[in-house]
């Protein structure tokens, strides 16, 4: 194959969670552009068709498949409804995320900390486990975990996610070794500060901002779709020989 014919996406299908905005949102259009057909989920109904309208205007295939990725009863029918209607599932985004904990970590609220887990990372084990069930154990497949540089180089008061994030790095790990004699490639990808919404107190805090920015080898955060290319990468038969990885996308605050 040739390089573009090995970043050629066409055939695929990806479902892409947290993908009605931000670096979800990337990602999922990244896809659609190479070729895959993209379903999103997210918790809001609107947002997602939002989404999947946005990419069907950028010359994309894309559906909504809206649902809360801490439920497991709406876990399981979105990737039903996946395999419904696009009738295969070869790639798996676990972007979904929350962090409703900020300060010190001794003095969290634990059912925020247990909150965090659940989302950030017993939602991955769920999605992935559904995922490998319906189609990737008998056709393989390729799943990408949004990590954090926070779970490689933690810094103060987002304790509970830094946690989270060094736990899906972990995950990643784990299943890349189990998964991979059934042709399941599972990967990571690390990104540093990003503009999002999930990230504006980072952005926005003057004092913040400038203490990651200024340990950052670029000297700026970055935008939503320079993390799309690294997903692309991963997603692909680019990154055929790859599996177990952290992809770190930081503008080189952990060089």
């Amino acid at each position: 194959m040739t390089v573009a014919q090995r970043f050629d996406l066409s055939g695929r299908a990806a479902l892409v969670t947290g993908g009605s905005r931000g670096i979800g949102l990337a990602v999922a259009s990244a896809l659609a552009s190479a070729g895959a057909r993209v379903a999103i989920m997210a918790r809001d109904e609107a947002a997602c068709q939002a989404a999947a309208h946005q990419i069907r205007d950028e010359g994309g295939d894309a559906i909504a498949v809206s649902g809360h990725v801490g439920r497991e009863v709406d876990a399981e029918r979105s990737v039903t409804r996946v395999m419904e209607e696009l009738g295969r599932l070869d790639i798996l985004v676990n972007n979904a995320a929350t962090n409703p904990q900020f300060g010190p970590l001794l003095d969290a609220d634990i059912a925020l900390v247990t909150k965090i887990f659940e989302t950030n990372v017993v939602a991955a084990l769920r999605m992935t486990g559904l995922a490998v069930s319906a189609w990737m154990r008998e056709n393989g497949g390729s799943v990408i975990n949004m990590a954090s540089v926070a779970g490689i180089k933690p810094e103060p008061l987002t304790g509970a996610y830094n946690m989270s994030k060094a736990a899906l790095i972990n995950l990643t790990k784990t299943l890349a070794r189990e998964l991979g004699p059934a042709g399941v490639r599972v990967n990571a990808i690390a990104p540093g500060l990003v503009e999002t919404k999930f990230a504006t107190i980072l952005v926005e805090t003057q004092t913040i901002h400038d203490h990651i920015v200024g340990q950052t080898a670029v000297g700026r955060h970055a935008q939503p779709d320079e993390i799309a290319g690294a997903a692309l990468y991963l997603a692909s038969d680019a990154s055929s020989f790859v599996t177990g990885s952290v992809l770190v996308v930081d503008g080189g605050w952990t060089a």
